[in-house]
């Protein structure tokens, strides 16, 4: 577990918000999922009334000269797969020691995708921040709710 996980896992039990990491050791991935062209995620969040969300955090200091912080393309059509084929949401939760974790970018993989005007080299999408959601560290993870189409 990386200091972003570690973290997230701390605002997680701060704000009493049930999750389950999922351990990312081979032995406990599917060969059928491998089929479906997905990623394991982080974390599996689960949300009282609502149901779950799938949490893939990362340990990224954004761009400074750009103000953009840089996601995987492939991870990103990986994850909109285990969406489609699924139904279930998977998040970005992004932070770093610059800020201290205190900060935590979000966007849901589903809107990542539409930001192809920002792929690099076909390797990446660098998406400006204002595009990210933000919470900090004191408030509920539920605000996140309002973002969720």
């Amino acid at each position: 577990m990386n200091k972003a996980e570690q973290q997230f896992q701390s605002y997680l039990n701060k704000h009493n918000i049930p999750f389950w990491f999922i351990q990312q050791d081979l032995e406990t991935y599917s060969k059928t999922l491998k089929q479906f062209n997905t990623k394991r995620p982080d974390f599996f969040i689960l949300i009282p009334n609502f149901g779950s969300i799938l949490i893939d955090i990362k340990d990224t200091t954004p761009l400074k000269k750009h103000k953009k912080i840089c996601l995987d393309y492939k991870e990103i059509i990986k994850y909109n797969n285990l969406q489609k084929y699924f139904n279930m949401q998977v998040w970005y939760i992004i932070s770093n020691n610059q800020v201290h974790y205190s900060t935590w970018y979000c966007m849901p993989a589903s809107k990542a995708i539409q930001f192809k005007r920002f792929l690099v080299n076909n390797k990446y999408l660098s998406i400006p921040l204002e595009e990210y959601f933000q919470i900090s560290i004191n408030e509920p993870f539920y605000n996140l709710l309002k973002c969720i189409s």
